[in-house]
């Protein structure tokens, strides 16, 4: 039993990213889903496609690897806030991940995005997770 579901899911890509697979299945929740457009939308991941079966259904993401070099898209991700000590942000100081080249996913009142689109939209939220 795991008590960070944000955490565990994206500990599941990071590890199968290490391993090499092309595809992980990771149980689905409504957060999850809108991380998983996040990470598309930004070209982390090929595809994903969300799976109905059971109560709780789950997700099938793509992973996305260079073709030439064989490294994975995703060098890094980070959880930020954790549910021992939740990080927040305003609109007027956004975090930036390396200088800019990295994606900010923030849960926000509007929905999960990044934290580019949350400055454009003029809205602040929680801290979810670095990609880069």
């Amino acid at each position: 039993m795991f008590t960070d579901p944000i955490s565990d899911f994206l500990t599941r890509v990071r590890n199968a990213q290490a391993a090499g697979h092309k595809i992980v299945e990771i149980p689905a929740s409504n957060l999850k889903k809108e991380i998983t457009r996040v990470l598309h939308e930004q070209g982390y991941i090929l595809k994903y496609k969300f799976v109905e079966d059971g109560p709780q259904g789950s997700i099938k993401i793509a992973l996305k690897y260079d073709r030439a070099s064989k490294k994975p898209a995703i060098s890094k991700i980070v959880r930020v806030s954790k549910p021992g000590l939740r990080k927040y942000s305003k609109v007027n100081k956004m975090p930036r991940v390396l200088n800019g080249l990295g994606v900010v996913i923030m849960s926000t009142p509007s929905g999960v995005m990044t934290a580019k689109s949350a400055k454009a939209h003029n809205v602040g939220g929680e801290v979810l997770c670095y990609v880069y």
